[in-house]
């Protein structure tokens, strides 16, 4: 908003970085203003998360923390996004509308497990299928806005010139982004920070990549697909990230509050969104290599536990909880996973280059 504005007449307002660094400032001191504010909230009405009865004793004295701090990421990266960004850009529009909506899902999931103490949420089918929509509806608005000769084709890290175009099955493959990335978030945000700083990564990441890719020198020596317009989900980027540092300031353990479905749901979504819109959707893979290793320690101890008949590989799933078990600290486990995050962030950086 201020960018329409103000761009005739203040020319630093022109720049990116200074925008994506007021972005990032603006959503980080409004998540810290906001933050307590929900949690004076939660404890005045005795709102809290409810902790999985099969889960340890530590975990269990954590119920009634306050949670659904995701509404306070959501809203602080909405009102810095809109500021700061230029309005005209459809991109930001298709990112905020998936922020919002998969929160909604989320915040559905969340009310239904505070409201209902039995209950574990929004049934799992359903929640699929609106996640399913709203990566639909976020898919074909963001095609409008994408070069038709690529808008089906992938890329593989690595890989120089290879290029697959998978029609009409795109469509699917780009929901199955989405949604999947959406569920892997929730999945890792199990533990006090646990997610918080690889989303941020992730998207810092990310919004580079946005940068390099919206500009045609950068994408040219890069060998990269050039995606007009899309340097303004820099700002959008650097908004999520001030948010989700100014939720960490009470997520941190000991956690005073949560992030909840709201929170997880839509960071995951607009992750995936992001990787579709930039085509990075199979570097994400190793961007975000936490959240593909947490999904996975949980397909495979699933399935094994199926097919072996009651076996399991893992003491506990998702694999945070399986380190738990096998003595780590939550601290230490928080920590390490951290730089496990750095690192496959670092490799998919280098894959951007390295061809």
């Amino acid at each position: 908003m201020l960018y329409n504005l103000l761009h005739q007449h203040i020319n630093i307002i022109h720049y990116i970085t200074f925008r994506s660094a007021a972005a990032f400032f603006t959503a980080l001191i409004l998540a810290l203003y906001l933050m307590p504010k929900l949690i004076r909230f939660q404890k005045s009405n005795t709102i809290g998360q409810p902790i999985l009865r099969w889960l340890s004793s530590d975990h269990q004295a954590k119920g009634g923390t306050p949670t659904m701090g995701g509404i306070v990421i959501i809203i602080g990266t909405l009102v810095a996004s809109l500021l700061w960004a230029d309005l005209s850009n459809g991109f930001i529009w298709i990112l905020n509308f998936a922020l919002v909506f998969f929160g909604l899902i989320g915040l559905v999931d969340d009310v239904l497990k505070v409201y209902f103490k039995n209950s574990l949420g929004l049934n799992g089918k359903l929640k699929l299928i609106f996640q399913l929509a709203v990566s639909l509806i976020s898919y074909f608005w963001a095609k409008q806005y994408m070069d038709p000769a690529y808008v089906s084709t992938i890329a593989f890290p690595f890989l120089k010139g290879i290029l697959f175009d998978l029609g009409y099955l795109y469509i699917a493959f780009a929901c199955f982004v989405m949604v999947g990335t959406s569920n892997a978030v929730n999945l890792t945000d199990g533990l006090d920070g646990l997610a918080t700083v690889p989303v941020a990564i992730c998207i810092f990441c990310l919004g580079l990549t946005a940068y390099l890719v919206g500009s045609e020198h950068f994408a040219s020596y890069l060998q990269l697909f050039y995606i007009k317009d899309s340097v303004e989900i820099t700002i959008f980027s650097a908004a999520v990230i001030g948010s989700c540092l100014g939720f960490l300031w009470y997520n941190c353990s000991p956690a005073e509050i949560m992030m909840g479905d709201v929170g997880s749901l839509s960071l995951g979504g607009v992750i995936g969104l992001i990787s579709v819109i930039i085509k990075q959707e199979i570097n994400l893979a190793i961007i975000g290599g936490l959240f593909v290793m947490e999904t996975l320690s949980v397909i495979i101890q699933v399935y094994y536990f199926k097919f072996s008949r009651g076996k399991r590989i893992f003491k506990m799933a998702p694999i945070h909880h399986h380190f738990e078990k096998s003595g780590w600290s939550e601290t230490k486990v928080v920590v390490r996973f951290w730089l496990i995050a750095v690192m496959f962030a670092v490799i998919g950086l280098a894959a951007l280059k390295v061809r």
